[in-house]
């Protein structure tokens, strides 16, 4: 047994203490998309600090607990909260929620953020669905022991984030009369948002948007062959392309203007989702 593997288990074996929900789809909810958690229908809730070993979140906006319940039907885990590479915390910490999600019984994992926006076709409050990443400015969560009990040693990401459910998602935001544009969301490590400069070279690599999170975790599901898709909320335009200063708080206000939409997106699509699978 590799050593993430074992300490993946002791926060395995302590959430089986306090709960034996088994959820289907997990939701990472990014800076500023918390208040989405309000209308679940929650049967348990674990903070971040009780779970061994278990890395915390110590930014405004992310409250640090997972929410077991349901969204509509669907049994679902919730992150509340994410880590970041920023908070100090290493690459195979920053995914441990998600590889905790997959041994609690996820199949889909779901995530969302805010980003910058690079391409300048984007509005500030636009909705992208991820449609790939570029994860070449942080490190790989993968470095290191492989955890042979999760994925192989040598994944493929060619298809990272899965079309089936990207297909869903656009269908969805069409009938929810949601405009939903399409791009590649590029992590960088944080906390400082990007330069002028670099914002010109993400957009040189292909990049439609920028964050602090997100492709690492996506990485790590597909290791373990959790099913993902994803969904940016573009809360300003990356730095150098409005003229204006960048602000975390900024971000947190553009996200709450579009709750109640991100809210009609994410729950149908989720829906939607494990109805297509039960209908296979």
């Amino acid at each position: 047994m590799s050593t993430q593997f074992d300490k993946l288990e002791k926060c395995y074996e302590y959430c089986k203490t306090v709960t034996d929900f088994i959820p289907r789809v997990g939701l990472i909810l990014g800076s500023g998309l918390g208040g989405y958690a309000k209308n679940m229908k929650v049967v348990k809730e674990i903070s971040y600090d009780q779970i061994p070993g278990f890395p915390v979140s110590t930014v405004q906006g992310h409250d640090g607990k997972f929410l077991l319940g349901y969204i509509g039907k669907v049994p679902a885990m919730v992150m509340k909260g994410r880590v970041h590479f920023y908070e100090g915390y290493t690459p195979q910490e920053v995914v441990l929620p998600v590889r905790l999600m997959k041994r609690m019984g996820i199949e889909i994992l779901f995530l969302t953020n805010a980003s910058g926006g690079i391409n300048r076709d984007f509005q500030v409050g636009d909705f992208m669905m991820i449609t790939d990443h570029i994860s070449s400015f942080v490190p790989s969560p993968l470095i290191g022991e492989n955890v042979s009990e999760l994925g192989e040693r040598f994944p493929d990401m060619t298809k990272i984030y899965d079309a089936n459910l990207n297909q869903i998602i656009e269908k969805t935001a069409a009938e929810e009369k949601i405009i939903l544009k399409k791009g590649v969301y590029l992590q960088t490590s944080g906390p400082n948002f990007e330069s002028p400069a670099e914002v010109r070279m993400y957009g040189i690599l292909g990049a439609d948007a920028v964050g602090m999170s997100t492709a690492c975790e996506a990485m790590a599901a597909r290791h373990a062959g959790i099913r993902v898709c994803g969904i940016s909320c573009v809360s300003n335009m990356a730095s150098g392309l409005s003229g204006e200063e960048l602000s975390h708080l900024d971000v947190q206000a553009v996200a709450d203007r579009r709750a109640q939409e991100f809210e009609r997106l994410v729950t149908r699509s989720i829906e939607k989702m494990c109805e297509d699978e039960r209908s296979e």
